[in-house]
């Protein structure tokens, strides 16, 4: 979360308080909300607590600034409350039942949110309900002119579609995306898929066609001890910790997506359509964050959404504006492929991880 933000909620929060009652329609869809959601629910950015009471019983409050949880502490006793990042929650993995987020997140930059909602995902438990709140509009964590506190915060502000399409990529599926004044929400529920691990500045983003059951339960993209992506990953210099998305994407500089979000026991029971659906949100995505090129893992899914002769290698084609290589699936049933021969596409894929060596690589030797 931005720290010039926290600094302003904890020199004010007495007066960001008081100018800011609960009025009738925000308590009753706190209420709703609580009514809909298995325990515990976190509040995520709770503040001084206005909501907690709403929420009833087995809430938690979450919150940045030290102020404002003081505020929480003495509004509402009894209520546990915890002090942490969006980006990095202190809840271990499946433990909670339902996250309550109004406008917390307009904190967070736009290209952290897909790491945010990570984070979300991983702490939800499979159908945890998830409340989110944002700001309508195109702004990339800027101060707002009209805004009544000092200090300097700064705030998001999000497109529909654009928010829809990280909300889906984080792994939720969303049951209403509506605006309302100058805000959107969300109310989506935490699917059995993973979350994508995606940010700016990546060198390669790396997507594969779908997760598997057991990837999903895992929490990791080719989890399987077979699949030989992880392996041939580390050989090639892509990685250097073992099945570790988060880790990969901050040391490593390589994302991680999916062609389709389902999860499946095999790729071949998706559909031409999934696949196509799928390809225009992660065009969408490569065209947003710009990663230095695209390793597309599994060449079934490119050959029923774009190119059915392609074969592996770098496609002239490319993806939202990025150089896209295709390579063999790294499951164990693909007997086709040896590690060997699979290290040596990511291998490829890591040479061309850039503008100038990924139009050289395409080019006829």
């Amino acid at each position: 979360m931005d720290r010039t933000t926290v600094e302003a909620y904890d020199t004010h929060a007495e007066r960001w308080a008081a100018a800011r009652p609960v009025g009738p329609a925000e308590a009753g869809d706190a209420r709703d909300f609580a009514a809909s959601a298995e325990r515990p629910i976190v509040d995520l950015g709770c503040g001084s607590g206005r909501h907690l009471g709403d929420l009833g019983p087995g809430v938690v409050g979450l919150d940045a600034s030290a102020a404002m949880l003081a505020l929480a502490a003495a509004e509402r006793r009894g209520v546990p409350l915890v002090r942490g990042d969006l980006l990095a929650l202190p809840f271990t993995t499946g433990a909670v039942g339902g996250a309550w987020a109004k406008q917390s997140y307009v904190h967070v930059a736009r290209t952290a949110m897909p790491a945010a909602l990570a984070e979300a995902h991983r702490v939800l438990r499979v159908g945890a309900r998830l409340r989110l709140v944002v700001f309508s509009g195109d702004r990339e964590l800027e101060p707002h002119p009209d805004d009544d506190l000092p200090g300097g915060r700064r705030f998001s502000a999000w497109e529909p579609d654009h928010l829809r399409d990280v909300v889906v990529g984080a792994g939720f599926e969303i049951d209403e995306l509506v605006g309302e004044a100058h805000r959107l929400l969300v109310t989506a529920v935490r699917a059995r898929t993973l979350a994508d691990h995606v940010g700016p500045a990546m060198r390669l983003l790396i997507c594969g066609l779908n997760p598997s059951v057991y990837a999903a339960d895992a929490g990791v993209g080719f989890a399987r001890p077979g699949n030989r992506f992880w392996p041939a990953a580390i050989r090639a210099g892509l990685v250097h910790t073992d099945r570790d998305p988060v880790r990969a994407l901050a040391d490593d500089g390589i994302g991680m997506t999916d062609l389709v979000k389902r999860a499946t026991p095999r790729a071949a029971e998706l559909s031409r359509a999934e696949y196509e659906d799928g390809l225009r949100r992660v065009e969408r995505l490569v065209a947003w964050l710009r990663p230095a090129a695209v390793c597309m893992v599994g060449l079934a899914g490119w050959r029923a959404a774009a190119d059915r002769s392609a074969v592996a290698g770098w496609q002239e084609r490319g993806l939202g504006g990025r150089p896209l290589y295709l390579m063999p699936s790294t499951s164990g049933l693909n007997a086709h492929s040896s590690l060997d021969a699979l290290t040596a596409h990511l291998l490829e894929a890591a040479r061309g991880s850039s503008i100038d060596g990924a139009a050289s690589a395409r080019r006829p030797q």
